[in-house]
């Protein structure tokens, strides 16, 4: 997987009792779904890659859709690009797969009405399409809206140009963007000086609210299995999974 700098997105990662056992959640302002998204706006999720915005924000949607708030989800890329050299998950394959794994993810959420917007970037360019990505946001956004994207410095290429064009648009259009750390929970540790930690909110999930979500995740078949054509093992192993299926999410505000 590529990776950007000092975050470097390499073997198992920080292990999730490491990060359960940290008491800096404890210290986070928790923070309401009703807070992020007030009553009146629209919550666009800014997603590089199909399942970004479950793993993310899979919650905190769930949440909102209770609440009867609006909800769009942007697909900036199909994903095509997670199993290189792979018979059993070409790139046709997959192109076809992973859109159809978010509209899966998102009716277990109960959201089916969530409107998705597919721009079609190719997978793990769209740090050479930032300029047009934020075009496009911009052309999609409105100034009620409450955007999450991916945070600027989350290690992944395509995360990091995401939160980039994302926060861009919002500037410009006056809308409001959070960032989500994703990948952040593998190569940071506990207190990590990179993380912005005095930005960042904890949103407490329900037991019931956590099992939804970790039902919507397990949609992404594609990212879940092993590959037997190429010997890899899952794109999201269960570390992965386990980090982003906490009884909270995290926000940086």
């Amino acid at each position: 997987m590529a990776t950007v700098g000092d975050r470097q997105i390499q073997g198992t990662g920080t292990t999730p009792e490491a990060w359960l056992q940290w008491s800096g959640f404890a210290d986070m302002p928790a923070v309401e779904a009703s807070q992020l998204v007030p009553p009146g706006h629209r919550a666009v999720v800014v997603a590089p890659h199909p399942d970004d915005e479950i793993l993310g924000c899979g919650g905190l949607l769930c949440l909102l859709g209770e609440l009867g708030r609006r909800l769009a989800l942007v697909a900036v890329t199909d994903g095509d690009g997670s199993h290189p050299q792979s018979t059993l998950w070409p790139a046709s394959r997959l192109r076809n797969t992973r859109p159809l794994e978010t509209r899966e993810a998102l009716r277990r959420l109960q959201l089916e009405r969530t409107t998705v917007t597919r721009l079609a970037i190719p997978d793990g360019q769209v740090s050479e399409q930032e300029d047009l990505l934020c075009q496009r946001l911009l052309d999609f956004l409105t100034p009620e809206d409450v955007v999450f994207a991916t945070w600027r410095l989350d290690g992944h290429p395509d995360h990091e140009a995401t939160g980039r064009a994302a926060v861009e648009a919002c500037r410009v259009r006056g809308a409001r963007c959070i960032e989500v750390p994703i990948w952040t929970w593998h190569w940071a540790a506990p207190g990590d000086a990179r993380v912005p930690w005095a930005r960042a909110q904890r949103l407490d999930l329900e037991d019931d609210v956590v099992a939804l979500k970790r039902q919507a995740v397990n949609a992404f078949g594609s990212q879940l299995t092993e590959d037997s054509s190429t010997g890899q093992g899952p794109i999201l192993p269960d570390t992965v999974v386990t980090r982003l299926t906490r009884a909270w999410e995290v926000y940086l505000t």
